[in-house]
């Protein structure tokens, strides 16, 4: 663990403290969250995560005394692999939106799943971003591993169509039900009842299990693509935490719209892509970081303005009347 470990702690309670009054104080009461309530979260973490990118440029040099960065250095990964990660994450809205569809999951109940599941997200890439750096500070050709992982994964995204995700078929999910009975329906916004004295999870634990696993999956895609970036693990782990933090007024925000933008997936898969060249050439030229910025910037810009013009002029819509009867999609 690089840096003072005041710093960690601090950053760590700081984070803890704002879950803690995100869900002890404006969520105490399961409800639905609105749209304008997700817009006032979302904007909220986008603040605090600049906030954060202000002090870094500032003070990185009493908060990290003898770093290699220099504070605009450091201000500038940390912009940076904040705009991967939050980038990256979008991909897991579509997901959510698949498991709470299968699962039929009212909406009052979404937040608390999306809250514990996010926060032992956090954990997860803690984890992971701890033995990620250790394992490039002791061998570096693992850096060619994790590049080559993340062309393959963004040529994989640009072509594969329409993945299926089954929640019942989870491996987690189906190891689970071995140990523990499940009641049938939704105890409210309970995770675990007793019956008849013997304690039973509810199908909500289920999919938050679902939720959990699915997310370290994108984990194993995510964290590589920010040591492009950076090797400092101060800048990995509090880009990715900020990134994480958003993620869930972020789904509430673009849950009802994500089907419109169509071509989302490629923009990622373009970010992969070149965030894997990156790490593959690192030790033959070195691509700055603002360049990347741009990069990841445009890539999903252009993808995002590219899927509403295609919604927004889709012959679909203008053969409504004379085709009422939609076809089916191709599997």
């Amino acid at each position: 663990m690089d840096g003072p470990i005041w710093l960690w702690i601090g950053f760590n309670l700081f984070v803890l403290a704002m879950l803690a009054i995100d869900l002890g104080v404006f969520h105490r009461k399961a409800h639905a969250v609105s749209g304008r309530e997700a817009l006032t979260w979302s904007l909220v973490w986008i603040s605090l995560s600049l906030v954060f990118n202000a002090v870094i440029y500032f003070y990185w040099d009493r908060m990290m005394p003898g770093s290699s960065y220099s504070n605009r250095e450091a201000a500038l990964a940390f912009l940076t692999g904040y705009l991967i990660e939050k980038s990256l994450s979008v991909d897991n809205i579509f997901v959510f939106i698949l498991i709470f569809s299968f699962f039929a999951v009212p909406a009052a109940y979404q937040h608390r799943v999306l809250f514990w599941g996010i926060l032992g997200a956090l954990v997860m890439r803690g984890i992971l971003i701890a033995v990620g750096a250790a394992l490039l500070h002791e061998f570096h050709w693992i850096i060619y591993i994790f590049g080559a992982f993340l062309i393959f994964t963004g040529i994989r995204m640009a072509w594969h169509h329409d993945e299926n995700v089954e929640p019942d078929k989870n491996p987690v999910v189906k190891f689970f039900r071995r140990f523990m009975p499940v009641t049938e329906h939704f105890e409210k916004d309970q995770f675990f009842v007793r019956r008849a004295g013997r304690l039973m999870a509810t199908p909500l634990f289920l999919i938050l299990l679902v939720v959990e696993s699915t997310d370290l999956i994108f984990a194993v895609d995510s964290i590589p693509a920010i040591f492009a970036v950076t090797l400092d693990p101060f800048i990995v782990y509090t880009s990715n935490v900020f990134a994480i933090l958003g993620l869930r007024a972020l789904y509430f925000l673009l849950a009802n719209v994500m089907d419109k933008f169509e071509y989302l997936k490629y923009g990622l898969a373009a970010v992969l892509t070149f965030v894997g060249i990156k790490m593959v050439i690192v030790d033959f030229y070195k691509i700055p970081t603002g360049a990347s910025r741009g990069v990841v910037a445009c890539s999903v810009t252009l993808s995002i303005f590219a899927s509403l013009w295609k919604a927004r002029n889709s012959p679909d819509e203008l053969s409504t009347e004379s085709n009422p009867t939609p076809l089916p999609k191709k599997p």
